[in-house]
């Protein structure tokens, strides 16, 4: 018996590595041929293969239930992304943001926001450097990291997947409501007309070094055709770069979260540097990460009492008249 649980085991790990470096080598030519994942509905279809190659034993019934969970929650996602690109019609607000940055830190820069300084100190237009290309990864791990994590969630504990996707969700929600009540601009678009000096909109040069690009879509065309690209006010960026780590700060060991929030830190100094944020966006970003932490685990435990309560009074004996 425990033969055949060894050799159940080992064909089953075969399976899949194999499954795995199938899928690895497709990622590969895709993201050569394609480009990065940057679409949701693109990196959605790349990362149901991975469940498939990791779990390439099960019944296909298992993997249509992925589709079955995940298929509101890209739906959602599509939306959100369009509403976005619907914010912001007209001029957006500016000054305010530039004076809120130049207050926190130009006793540091010169009287400068932080991204003209440094953009002063560190761009070069005619060299992509080190930083840039590490720039460009961070960058685009915003596209990634929260369906990874919620991918990896999924396959380990749909519990804490129902978690994780309810606070992402109520983050997106709020960070929306925001971007229609207060549409705001970011540096580039300040450098551009003239509100600050001249600010190079740099976040996907690194790509270009190694002759790499984001997948072109329908959605980010649609984005571009129909609405004012702007909406600063929150990061997003950084509030979700900040919300995968945080989500973790009290299941992994205190020593570890100085590491985790490097992320978020990164995140911060790519988004000011390459022009597509002020400081300001990224603390009220985290700011709604707090608030959508207290919102959410509120909300759980009324709903918990709640449940609690019915069971109760289902198993209380009903009085005879």
């Amino acid at each position: 018996m425990a033969a055949e649980e060894t050799d159940t085991a080992g064909a089953s790990r075969r399976r899949r590595i194999i499954g795995m470096g199938v899928w690895t080598a497709a990622f590969v030519v895709g993201w050569l041929v394609i480009g990065l994942p940057t679409d949701p509905i693109y990196a959605f279809g790349w990362l149901w293969a991975a469940t498939i190659a990791w779990n390439n034993a099960r019944p296909w019934r298992h993997h249509l239930g992925f589709v079955r969970d995940w298929l509101p929650i890209v739906s959602l996602l599509v939306i959100y992304n369009l509403s976005r690109g619907y914010a912001g019609k007209g001029v957006p607000h500016v000054y305010e943001l530039v004076r809120a940055d130049t207050w926190m830190f130009g006793w540091a820069t010169g009287g400068l926001t932080p991204t003209v300084w440094l953009q002063r100190e560190l761009y070069d237009p005619a060299v992509i450097h080190w930083w840039d290309i590490l720039g460009s990864w961070v960058y685009f791990s915003h596209f990634a990291a929260a369906l990874v994590v919620a991918v990896v969630l999924w396959l380990r504990s749909r519990e804490l997947w129902a978690r994780f996707i309810r606070r992402w969700f109520f983050l997106s929600f709020i960070g929306l409501i925001t971007y229609f009540a207060y549409p705001a601009a970011p540096p580039w678009w300040a450098g551009k007309y003239g509100v600050v000096d001249e600010v190079a909109r740099i976040s996907t040069r690194g790509w270009q070094a190694m002759g790499l690009h984001g997948a072109g879509n329908m959605l980010n065309a649609a984005q571009v055709n129909v609405a004012n690209p702007v909406a600063a006010m929150p990061s997003l960026h950084t509030a979700f770069a900040l919300l995968v780590v945080a989500f973790f700060f009290t299941r992994v060991r205190k020593r570890w979260i100085p590491v985790l929030v490097l992320y978020p830190l990164a995140m911060t100094f790519t988004l000011v540097y390459s022009g597509e944020h002020w400081i300001i966006d990224v603390l009220v970003g985290w700011l709604y990460v707090g608030v959508t932490f207290a919102v959410c685990a509120l909300a759980e435990r009324w709903w918990a009492r709640r449940r609690a309560r019915r069971a109760t009074e289902a198993r209380e004996p009903v009085p005879v008249p």
